[in-house]
Parts: structure tokens; C-alpha cells; sequence
């Protein structure tokens, strides 16, 4: 015999408003109600000038940074070190500047499960211990989770022109978006 589920008919807002231990669950319970699914960004420059600005200047940071914590009364040291974060600061800009981000979210459980129902593995994926048909599934979960619009079409088209481990890099920002944990049990 199926078990019968039942909820808890909510309390009358007096109550609530009345009662510390209602008014928090009502207000707990409406956050979880509220939560934004994760999403995550791809960013591609394709400027190596800038990329190789920014790494340079994140080290001569970095380096700066641990001198002038070993030093906090030398005034060169305290000095270097704003110098780095503004020329940090400028390279970050120029990088922002010539880079493009992508975002993308999490599907809803229920659309991501009929996306990879749609897209079963082959034979021979299935004996090699893959879940879905990536070929098939990557255009349409790029498209789906893509929060710049990215089409179905536009996303078959960068898969198939880009070098590989680009396009490798725009399906699992797509992928692995769907399995982020912004949860920790037993923690708290």
C-alpha cells in the first residue's frame, strides 16, 4: 500500500506574527522557496598580450604583497605594493575589456533529466561507461543553460569550429553547472 503523503497546512498569519519559532521556519522555508538555481561564467580572451599582462601582474602582486606583509614598517615595501595592486587593477580592467563571459544556470531537475533521456549514450558510449550521447546533448544543454542566448544553432556551430579544448571547455560549462553543491550536511 503506497504511504500517503501530507503536509502541514500552514498557520494562521496571527500566529506567526505572534509566535519567534513560526515567524523564522515561514521565513526560513520562503528563502528556500526563493533560492536562484547556480550558475557559472566561461570567460575566453583571445588576446595572449593581456592574458600574459594579467598573469604578470597577479605574481609582481602576489610577491609584493608577501614582501610587504614581512615588512610593515618599510615605507618601499608598503609603496611596491600599491603600485601592484594598481597596476594589477589596469590589468584586469584591460582584461575584462577584450574578454567574453558566458553565463549559464542550472536547468530545472526535471527539464536537465528529460535533456539527458532525450539524448541516451550509444552502445558503445553505454559499455564505456558514458550517461548521455554528448555529441547529441552538448549543442541543446549549451543552448538551454545559456544565459546570453546562445542557440541550439549558434552552439553546434562553436562546437564544431572551435579547437577542441575550447569546445571542450563550452560543454562542461554547460554540464557541470547542473551538479554544483552549494550545500554542506551536517555542517552548522
Amino acid at each position: 500500500m503506497p504511504s500517503k503523503t501530507t503536509s502541514s497546512p500552514n498557520p494562521p498569519a496571527e500566529a506567526v506574527a505572534k509566535d519567534a519559532h513560526w515567524a523564522a521556519k515561514t521565513a526560513k522555508l520562503e528563502r528556500l522557496r526563493s533560492r536562484q538555481r547556480p550558475t557559472t561564467k566561461l570567460t575566453i580572451c583571445d588576446d595572449p598580450t593581456v592574458r600574459r599582462a594579467l598573469d604578470d601582474a597577479r605574481h609582481r602582486h602576489l610577491l609584493a604583497t608577501v614582501k610587504a606583509d614581512g615588512a610593515p614598517d618599510d615605507t618601499a615595501a608598503q609603496q611596491a605594493l600599491r603600485d601592484a595592486e594598481q597596476r594589477l587593477s589596469e590589468a584586469q580592467a584591460a582584461f575584462d575589456e577584450a574578454a567574453i563571459c558566458l553565463t549559464f544556470q542550472a536547468l530545472e531537475r526535471p527539464a536537465f533529466e528529460a535533456l539527458r533521456r532525450a539524448h541516451p549514450p550509444t552502445e558503445e558510449q553505454a559499455e564505456d561507461g558514458q550517461i548521455v550521447n554528448v555529441a547529441s546533448i552538448a549543442p541543446e544543454l549549451i543552448a538551454a543553460s545559456s544565459l546570453d542566448g546562445i542557440t541550439v544553432d549558434l552552439a553546434g556551430e562553436f562546437l564544431d569550429t572551435w579547437a577542441e579544448a575550447e569546445a571542450i571547455q563550452l560543454f562542461h560549462a554547460a554540464w557541470d553547472v547542473q551538479s554544483v553543491i552549494r550545500a554542506d550536511v551536517g555542517k552548522g
